[in-house]
């Protein structure tokens, strides 16, 4: 049992469902009879008349890291030796009116500290990073369907395609219009936004006309060999887009579905899309399959799980054509492979063995290799946003190299969280032409608080 000390309270913290990737689809409702009078329950849960559903939830978060990159980008950026720190704090209030009626508002400030020319991703120093408001409708105590507009995050599969981007220092958002349906054995969303293009001012986020995003989202469980089922279409326009082949206005289209299921220690996800429209004068015509699977021995000392991932990512075919084969991962997690995030989800093929250990009860040690290349030679390779990082003309090598990957992970309670990651990244000859293509060691340490 976990017991938290305050004063002369006792805050039995077991009682309470683990924080959310999404902190505005935690439910604390359930303490609207609890009798305990400390302040946590007050904060989680604080009743604001005698009526029945009018209440209001708090919470935060607070969170450190420390990098420090020798050599970043393969040598081709100046060296900072001595690191740099990022500070993250969220705090939202959740009101909610009744059964029907709920806002929801979250303030976000991200710092750069001793950072030399941070980009957005990593300073914003004060901003509105969600407000939004909820009307629900219930069917017959089964089925709910959700309106749901103004500023909030998205968070749909795996997270490949629209994620929270919660490994970078700026969580992301979308200013957007949203009509949610919820039952027993479906779920599915049908939305349109416009992205928030993150500043690093105070209160400058504000609407992003040049980047939209829209679409259908839905998940089927429990269905007969399968177990569970996604499907979806994502479309994207984006004013003004850079690949390899040129830069112009964007239009594309994502149709794909997504496999995935977890049972006594075996897991997998399998995902396949594809992707169409137009960009500049260019035709699209791009794809990615994916398998992520695994296998956990529970009956085993140290629980250990072998898994094993692998990704086939379309790139550019030729050079200045009318077609453009160029994967577009829209808005997926900024550490798509691993903390350092050095590279990105475009034109690659990549397959990467891992281990993972429980040395403790809240102690895991995770062990990863990543072997990358790049899936077309007239393509370039790119960085977790989709920004060229290095152009692929007049190179003809596709091993962009390995990158080997250990970090550590304690989790005293549902509120801390500490980690440290060392990246060890051996260049191939790709990199080698392309730039400086040194080896890049990456060092990074996590303290993070939720409440």
């Amino acid at each position: 049992m976990l017991l938290i000390f305050y004063g002369n309270e006792i805050l039995y913290a077991q009682t309470f469902p683990g924080f959310k990737p999404l902190r505005y689809a935690e439910d604390y409702s359930f303490l609207e009879n609890d009798s305990t009078k400390n302040w946590y329950r007050k904060l989680k849960y604080n009743r604001l008349s005698k009526s029945s559903g009018l209440f209001i939830s708090v919470g935060g978060e607070i969170r450190y890291q420390y990098f420090r990159y020798k050599d970043e980008q393969w040598g081709d950026v100046p060296e900072d030796k001595d690191g740099y720190i990022l500070t993250r704090y969220l705090a939202h209030a959740d009101l909610h009116i009744g059964k029907h009626i709920r806002t929801f508002v979250q303030l976000q400030s991200s710092l750069a500290n001793s950072r030399v020319s941070p980009d957005p991703v990593e300073e914003n120093q004060l901003d509105i990073h969600q407000a939004f408001m909820d009307i629900d409708f219930a069917l017959h105590n089964v089925n709910k369907f959700t309106i749901r507009i103004g500023r909030q995050e998205f968070l749909y599969g795996s997270q490949r395609l629209v994620a929270v981007r919660d490994g970078p220092n700026n969580r992301q958002a979308f200013d957007a219009a949203r009509l949610m349906y919820a039952g027993k054995k479906i779920k599915s969303d049908l939305f349109y936004s416009h992205y928030v293009k993150n500043k690093s001012g105070i209160f400058d986020d504000g609407i992003n006309k040049h980047t939209k995003l829209w679409g259908s989202y839905t998940t089927i469980n429990r269905i007969p060999f399968f177990k569970n089922i996604d499907l979806y279409y994502l479309g994207i326009w984006k004013a003004s887009a850079t690949f390899d082949d040129g830069e112009g206005e964007e239009q594309r289209h994502s149709i794909g579905t997504r496999l995935w299921h977890s049972k006594n220690g075996f897991r997998y996800d399998a995902e396949a899309l594809y992707q169409f429209g137009e960009f500049a004068d260019k035709s699209i015509n791009a794809w990615t399959i994916s398998l992520n699977t695994g296998y956990k021995f529970n009956s085993v000392k140290l629980k250990p799980e072998l898994g094993l991932k692998t990704e086939l990512i379309s790139g550019d075919k030729y050079y200045d054509d009318n077609k453009l084969q160029t994967f577009n991962p829209l808005f997926p997690k900024g550490n798509y492979f691993g903390l350092a995030a050095l590279i990105g989800p475009a034109n690659l093929i990549d397959l990467h063995p891992s281990l993972s250990s429980e040395i403790l009860k809240n102690l895991v040690v995770n062990l990863d290799y990543d072997v990358f290349w790049r899936a077309s030679q007239n393509d370039g390779m790119y960085a977790p946003n989709v920004s060229l990082i290095y152009s692929g003309k007049n190179i003809s090598a596709k091993y962009i190299g390995q990158q080997f990957s250990t970090d550590i992970v304690y989790t005293p309670n549902h509120f801390l969280y500490f980690r440290a990651e060392f990246t060890w990244f051996n260049t191939g000859a790709y990199l080698k032409m392309a730039g400086e293509g040194k080896d890049i060691l990456f060092t990074g340490f996590t303290t993070q608080l939720k409440f």
